[in-house]
Parts: structure tokens; sequence; C-alpha cells
């Protein structure tokens, strides 16, 4: 791989654009543009930090309580942007500074553009775009609204009582529908509304959760999965119209509810993890288990376990690539037992994702932090057996694991550390395709990766550090 120099950024807001030839990047209150192939600034904004009029009225009054601090050339940190993006077509730019109630708009092909969205009394905690790349979704402080704002119209739609400001909502994958769950009168409700027809409202019903904990829209948009919060282990499979196809709960109580849930990139299965250490997979046709993956201090033969290996950053002195080592036969991993009687414990599936295609299954649990557990998944045509494949040892905890959004068999993580790790099974042997892990060092001081991301193109990874970030991309062989 090849690396970029290192820049500075605020907040971890860096991100490719969607055609991969930009990479925007907030430090403070400034936006930056950059190209992907030179990395040479192409766009430049310094927001502006007067808060919206009610956030103003209420700085005054904050004010009268405390003395005021004393100037400085350093912007004030609640002038920062927390949140920013990318329209779905790389023409617009939003910078929300959430302490300010205040989104900016900025356009990529005109510096001199802009445009601003205040927020009312009830605050702004969170901005996004929609899909269609020319509405902004605002959500309020105390979960009062979700506000979608039209650049086509300079018109808001406003819908009331969202569940949660974080997670809870979707929209369908032609980007027709947006789907939230709400909070009516202590009663759980889910209101679908059409993007196209300004949110208009389609359907509303009510759920039979006590309190929805999120929920998850399927790739081909007919079903929605909700499930209960983390003191009930139940899922619900609804319909777009509210009908209640099936529940799914485990024969067993495990005793804690869901922590993860994701759908099949086809939406044949449904891949349910809890605080169990066991991932439930339920197929489309009777939304009952076809496969249980259990999490297992033992591991077989067959399965391939590699091992970060040791003081390899003092071997290869930071700079070049080492692979992993091959443990051969049966290996048995330290699980971490947590106390059930305590709150919050540290066990069950933390994450689970899926490969481009689907064909493999990466999951990680909290009870063995600094191990990534790869499942492989067979085609529609030969016999379903999901199994395990590969497990991949490390040093440290793992922060963070991301499938390539394009190759089918390539897989990045971070663990805090002053490196990448890449596991693919792409590679082609002599026996034909073979999979391989490799530790890569950062060629940089004092640099810890706490998160990455891929580029939209699959070529290129963001590699974010606390307060910096540099870009990785595959040297192309010719």
């Amino acid at each position: 791989m090849d690396f970029t120099e290192i820049y500075r950024h605020s907040g971890s807001l860096v991100a490719f654009s969607p055609g991969a030839h930009f990479i925007l990047t907030a430090v403070q209150d400034r936006i930056i543009v950059r190209r992907t192939d030179n990395f040479q600034i192409t766009r430049t904004w310094l927001v502006d930090a007067s808060p919206s009029p009610p956030q103003a009225a209420l700085s005054v009054l904050k004010s009268k309580q405390k003395a005021s601090s004393s100037s400085s050339a350093t912007p004030q940190i609640d002038s920062w942007i927390t949140h920013a993006g990318w329209s779905s077509d790389s023409e617009y730019i939003l910078a929300a500074c959430t302490k300010r109630g205040v989104v900016h708009l900025l356009k990529l092909r005109d510096e001199e553009w802009s445009g601003r969205i205040d927020s009312g009394a009830e605050g702004l905690v969170k901005a996004e775009w929609a899909p269609d790349g020319r509405t902004v979704v605002c959500f309020s402080e105390w979960g009062l609204r979700v506000s979608m704002w039209s650049l086509t119209t300079g018109s808001a739609t406003y819908i009331q009582f969202p569940t949660h400001i974080d997670r809870g909502y979707a929209f369908r994958s032609d980007g027709r529908y947006f789907v939230l769950a709400e909070r009516h009168k202590s009663k759980d409700t889910i209101g679908v509304y059409e993007a196209s027809a300004a949110y208009k409202l389609v359907r509303h019903f009510p759920l039979p959760t006590s309190f929805v904990s999120s929920l998850a829209l399927s790739p081909t948009g007919n079903h929605i999965a909700v499930w209960e919060g983390p003191l009930e282990y139940k899922l619900y499979i609804l319909t777009l119209a509210g009908e209640i196809l099936a529940s799914f709960s485990p024969e067993s109580d495990p005793g804690f509810g869901i922590r993860t849930v994701s759908w099949h990139p086809s939406g044949l299965f449904l891949v349910v993890g809890g605080y169990d250490d066991k991932i439930y997979v339920l197929d489309s046709l009777s939304w009952s288990p076809v496969a249980t993956l259990e999490l297992s201090a033992r591991i077989p033969p067959s399965v391939a376990v590699w091992r970060e290996p040791s003081k390899w950053m003092e071997t290869t002195e930071g700079r070049g690539f080492l692979s992993y080592e091959r443990l051969q036969g049966t290996h048995s991993i330290n699980i971490t037992r947590a106390d059930p009687t305590k709150p919050n414990p540290k066990r069950g599936t933390v994450q689970l994702e899926w490969n481009t295609t689907g064909s493999l299954l990466m999951a990680r649990f909290e009870n063995i932090t600094s191990a990534v557990h790869i499942f492989d998944f067979p085609s529609s045509q030969a016999q379903f057996s999901p199994r395990l494949r590969s497990v991949l040892l490390h040093a440290r905890p793992i922060l963070h694991g991301r499938w390539n959004p394009v190759r089918k068999g390539s897989l990045a993580l971070c663990t805090r550390g002053q490196s990448v790790y890449t596991w693919s099974d792409e590679w082609v042997g002599e026996g034909g395709e073979e999979e391989m892990a490799e530790c890569i060092g950062i060629p940089a001081k004092n640099f810890e990766t706490r998160d990455l991301k891929w580029a939209p193109d699959g070529k290129g990874i963001v590699l974010l550090g606390r307060e910096q970030f540099c870009c990785a991309f595959e040297v192309e062989e010719y």
C-alpha cells in the first residue's frame, strides 16, 4: 500500500465523495476538499460561526449566569463542525454545527454559493443527506421531531416524536420511502413516508413492541425487522403495510435482549445477535432459524486461524507489511466470562457485517475483543450449511472492521495502533484462490488508527487517528 501525508481533522469528519474523486475534511470550523489523485486542495470554506436566533437567545441567558471567557484566536468548540457529508451526486456538502443549531450548505462547483438552515427552539443533534441529494434530514433535541429540508423548494416537512435520534429509521434502497420508528401516547408506531411527495404520510401503524430498540429495512424494501430493548429478546417481521408476518425469540431464554441485526444483501436471510454468544440465521420463507452460529473456545482444524505476529512492529520498524502466523491443528481461545448479575455485561455480539455479495459474514464478540470470526455462507446453488471459515487473533482489542464495498473478499481492521490489518481470499496461489492475512505498518510517528473507511470504489482507505488522518491506496501492478 502507498500512504499519503498526514493531515488534520476534527470529529473524525473525513469522507470520500460518492465518485471517489474528492475527499472532504472538517477541521474545527473549516471545510476542506482535496482531489484524491494528488491530494491538492480544491475548495475550502470557513463556515459562519453565528448561532441560530433561538440558540443565540439561549446563549445570552447562559452568559448572564457565568462570566464570559476571554477571547482567543482559536474558534470556540461550540462553533466546530459536528456533522459533514456529501450529497449523493457530489454536488453539495453539508456542514452542521449542532451546538449552534445551524446546518451550512455548500456547493462544490460554486464557491460563492451557500445555504443555511437554522433550527428552532427544539435544537439540533444530527443532520444528514437524504438519498435524493437535495433534502437535508435534521433531528432535534429530546426526540421532538425530524425536519426534512428541501433545497429545491426551500421548505421543510416536520415529523413529530421519533423514538431515537441515532437509529430507528431507514430509507428504502430506491430512496422512495422513509421509514421511522415513532412514539405516540406511550405507544410504539411506525410511520412510512413518501420521499418523492414531500414526505407525505403513506402508512402509520402500531408496533407490538413495548419499547422498540431499532429497526432494519430489508434490501428489497419489502420487510421491516423491529426488535425490543435490551431486556427482552424478541424480534418482529412486518410488511410496509403494517402486517405482522412473524416473531422470533430463542427457545432458551438468554436473559437479555438483541444487540445487532443485519440483513443479507439479497434479503433472503436475517442474522440476529444478542448477549448469549449465538448468532441466529433466519430465512425469509419461514422466518425461523435455519442455522445457529455459536462462539466456542475450541476451534477445529478445519478452520483457518491467523495470529498477529509478536512484536512485528519492532521487526518492520513500522514500515512495510508482514503476514499473520497461520496456526495448525486444533486451537483454543480465551473467552472472558462476564458476570450476568452486573449491569451491561461485556458479552455478546457487537458487530455483524456481510461482504458485498453475502458470501461471508464477519462477527465480533465483546467477550473476546481481539478476535474476528469470518463465517462462510454457501451460494444459492449449494447446500445451505454456513460454517466458521477463519478466525483472526490480535494482540489488542479490535475497534472496527470494514468490508471492501466492491471486492467480495477484502476486509480491513484497526486496533488503535500504528498499523492496519487486512484479510483477503482473492490471492491466487498454486492451488488456486487462497486466503491471506497481513499486518501493515503506517509510516508515521505517534499515529494511532482509531477508525477506517473504504473509498466507494474500494481502492483506498481513510485511516483516522484522534486528530490526524492519512489515506492508503493499493499499488497497481502492471
